[in-house]
């Protein structure tokens, strides 16, 4: 019986209960990402994979940092920009795999709002600068094979410096709008299940319990600005470098102008064309499990590629790379 004079409330389990319920949808949320299996062989296949391949892709990309660092025939434009790519391609993949190797064991781990939203922003930003930088790349080329004469008084060092850092100064630009009008959507419940392995946009969207079009299409501009702008002015580059390559006289010219553009190109290719599958498909084409999987080639096979493409196409890194083996064998 309850004491009319007492001034204490007194909650019965349903009060209780209700309490409860308010409080987590009130609470901030957290989520949690999809395991890739429950099958404890499986998962440590998967994490050694896993494992291996970022090792790989560290190794991989600091040994092209330090051979053009080290070497002063490589302290050119298209190797400053080529470490600088190298660079990226480190920070882009340690953005993501440590945390997706420590949620490949036991139960799904929570990550929280914050968390969540601070990967997406790294994510985000280190991709596009890294959509921009090809595009710088392809300037480089452009003026190294149609310009050759004035090739070092246009790309001096200070404007090499200045496209990159404009490159990052955009993407951050982006990415910083893009993140903050994603994370004033409400999502609702306590723990919500993201179908990746990263807070990526898609997935992170898909859970908000809002209407979305706005932010998808916010979306779809942030994607053409980073893909389609950055892939039309490539496009446009090679057209003028294939149309001199077509009119030099010397084959052995030839040959030299397009192997300093094949490795660049198949970069291009893999990059825009996993990144365009997943940003610029029409919502209602696209499968979230499809879209992991092509996540898993843009986070370890494009970074890993990378140097082994401009190595093993690239005579002046060989020669770097042979030397320095050569003089720690001896």
């Amino acid at each position: 019986m309850r004491n009319p004079h007492s001034t204490s409330p007194t909650f019965f389990p349903e009060d209780i209960l209700a309490r409860k319920s308010v409080l987590n949808q009130s609470g901030s949320p957290e989520f949690v990402f999809r395991v890739f299996t429950n099958v404890p062989e499986f998962q440590a296949l998967l994490c050694t994979l896993f494992l291996l391949l970022y090792l790989m892709i560290l190794c991989g990309n600091t040994a092209i940092i330090w051979v053009v660092c080290t070497h002063s025939s490589l302290h050119t434009p298209m190797y400053f920009f080529l470490g600088s790519l190298s660079l990226l391609e480190i920070c882009y993949t340690t953005d993501v795999v440590p945390l997706m190797l420590s949620n490949i064991f036991g139960a799904q781990k929570p990550i929280s709002l914050a968390s969540c939203g601070t990967q997406m922003f790294f994510f985000v930003t280190l991709g596009s600068t890294d959509c921009f930088l090809l595009a710088v790349m392809a300037y480089d080329r452009y003026v190294a094979i149609c310009h050759p004469l004035h090739y070092s008084l246009i790309m001096t060092r200070n404007l090499c410096i200045q496209m990159v850092l404009g490159s990052l100064g955009l993407a951050l630009f982006l990415s910083l709008q893009l993140t903050a009008l994603i994370f004033t959507l409400p999502f609702c419940g306590h723990h919500r299940e993201i179908n990746h392995f990263l807070c990526d946009v898609p997935p992170v969207l898909r859970l908000a319990c809002a209407d979305i079009h706005v932010h998808q299409a916010v979306l779809y501009v942030v994607g053409i600005l980073v893909l389609t702008v950055p892939f039309l002015l490539i496009c446009i580059s090679y057209v003028f470098i294939a149309a001199t390559i077509l009119h030099m006289r010397s084959a052995e010219g030839r040959q030299r102008a397009f192997s300093t553009c094949s490795s660049h190109l198949t970069v291009v290719l893999l990059q825009y064309g996993c990144c365009s599958l997943v940003y610029l498909r029409p919502r209602s084409s696209t499968s979230e499990d499809e879209d992991r999987q092509i996540a898993l080639v843009y986070t370890f096979v494009t970074p890993l590629l990378n140097p082994l493409i401009y190595t093993l196409r690239n005579k002046d890194v060989k020669g770097a790379l042979r030397n320095f083996i050569f003089n720690k064998a001896v």
